[in-house]
């Protein structure tokens, strides 16, 4: 029986513009830079790679994606290829010839292959920014297919590590990672170091934005993958899931802040996984509510629900009521951005009965702890301020969460105030005020050089867009000169980054 086409290696392929006597030559030359000179692909093979569905032997199927991903100035992996299995030779049973881009092989697979999803997925990433290329050129997947992929894989309970018969050593693997190191045990000691990294990195992220530390992070999740590789003591093999899943969200949020939409839904996805691989169900739930609000900000709010939906079902029983809460807040976002007044204001409701339900008696996780009053009225400015665009009559709502949210600030966290002050002086302009507008648009202005977040800047155009329907006043008109000059020239995030 003769497998169908791969399409998704013949997408790529069309893309990358080469012959297949050019790939196969690029094949021979990359794989013998790669450490295997015995390599010998000619364009025969070529040709069945796509036409027939056959999966080569690895290191071809690594060697491919190290190509694609430099041609293509994005990551590219070995399942965006289309093969699911590397290292296994023979035609693929069954494949489809037309294959979507949010295949769900693409976006779930079997517990304890999270490791080297991670560290290929992270090697590649690693690759792209060494050689100075952008990663922006990739589709989203949608989410509904996000969630309808890994519905029944959320729900279902991981084989944990205690469940399988315990064995020191390297975990079986497929090969991935180009700096990868030979898999060794660490200790408690090793963690504890690399859990205090993760705050730092959280801790720079809030106060000045992705764009300085992405590659950090990036670069110590890929480091993390390689330690998973080898399998550790229950109690420490989880801690360092939690590490992997921290490390994941925060290089998402990072690549979401700095315009790399495609990259970060991967790595939010990755985080989901190695949350559940660890056991920790609350925080796969709030990886995949920043898949959420990645969503929300990119124009697509009912798919954001869809991803609300499953995060929120996800998280288990054991989801403390701040977190919760938080979620809650997300979901009425998305329904603001709908124009579902009624609905937004039901879920605000139960998001502060949430938060003020929350006895402080148990310590909340360390990714929760960010969280407090002033993101609670930060992300009811945002969401009242985001309604007023259907009902003008949400605005003062949105003007007394902002100012709010202000007064409870604390230092470190100036990319979240830049964001109150855009939600005010939006809201100002929604409501008629324009000195008010004024002078909180200018406040947000002189703090966006110490950020390096394109969101913030996203969110800046949505406000000056306001700002037209005051032309002509002296003030704004000054404002909206400022904001000209001081704005990049290249589009919206919205504009460059295509959805499937």
């Amino acid at each position: 029986m003769t497998g169908g086409p791969n399409a998704r290696l013949n997408d790529l392929f069309g893309l990358a513009g080469w012959s297949k006597g050019e790939l196969a030559r690029l094949v021979n030359r990359q794989a013998a830079a790669m450490g295997h000179p015995q390599l010998a692909t000619d364009t025969s093979r070529v040709r069945r790679w796509i036409d027939t569905g056959e999966t080569p032997r690895d290191p071809v199927p690594r060697v491919l994606a190290a190509l694609f991903t430099e041609r293509l100035g994005r990551v590219v992996t070995t399942e965006d290829l289309g093969f699911v299995r590397s290292g296994r030779a023979g035609r693929r049973k069954g494949a489809r010839a037309a294959e979507h881009a949010a295949d769900p092989e693409a976006l779930s697979w079997p517990t304890g292959r999270t490791a080297a999803v991670l560290l290929e997925f992270t090697g590649m990433d690693l690759m792209l920014n060494r050689r100075g290329l952008v990663g922006a050129g990739a589709a989203l997947a949608t989410g509904s297919a996000l969630s309808s992929a890994m519905y029944d894989w959320l729900h279902t309970d991981p084989a944990l590590v205690q469940d399988s018969p315990f064995a020191t050593g390297p975990l079986p693997a497929d090969p991935a990672g180009y700096d990868r190191y030979e898999a060794a045990p660490i200790g408690s000691q090793e963690i504890e170091a690399l859990e205090r990294s993760v705050e730092v990195f959280r801790a720079w992220d809030a106060a000045r934005g992705g764009g300085l530390q992405r590659k950090a992070v990036v670069g110590q999740l890929n480091e993390v993958g390689g330690m998973l590789a080898f399998r550790h003591p229950e109690h420490l093999q989880r801690r360092l899931w939690g590490v992997a899943a921290n490390l994941a969200v925060l290089a998402g949020w990072m690549s979401h802040d700095v315009g790399l939409e495609p990259t970060a839904q991967k790595y939010f996805v990755i985080a989901a996984h190695a949350a559940r691989e660890g056991g920790d169900r609350p925080r796969a739930g709030e990886a995949l509510s920043r898949a959420a609000r990645q969503m929300v900000h990119l124009g697509r709010p009912d798919e954001a629900l869809d991803l609300m939906k499953l995060a929120k079902s996800g998280s288990g029983d054991e989801t403390l009521p701040r977190t919760r809460a938080m979620l809650c807040t997300i979901e009425a976002w998305a329904q603001a951005s709908m124009g579902h007044g009624q609905a937004m204001r039901r879920t605000l409701g139960e998001a502060e009965d949430l938060f003020v339900s929350d006895r402080g008696d148990v310590t909340p996780p360390s990714w929760m702890q960010m969280f407090d009053e002033a993101d609670l009225h930060g992300m009811q400015a945002l969401a009242y301020r985001t309604l007023a665009e259907h009902d003008p009559s949400a605005a003062p709502l949105a003007q007394g969460h902002a100012r709010k949210a202000l007064e409870l600030r604390e230092g470190g966290r100036q990319r979240s105030k830049i964001f109150d002050y855009i939600s005010m002086a939006s809201a100002c302009l929604i409501s008629d005020d324009p000195e008010e507008a004024d002078r909180y648009a200018r406040l947000a202005l002189a703090s966006m050089g110490e950020t390096s977040s394109h969101r913030t800047w996203d969110r800046l155009r949505e406000m000056y867009r306001l700002t037209g329907r005051y032309k002509g006043y002296d003030a704004i008109d000054g404002l909206r000169e400022e904001l000209a000059q001081a704005m990049p020239s290249s589009p919206s995030r919205k504009a460059r980054a295509p959805l499937v």
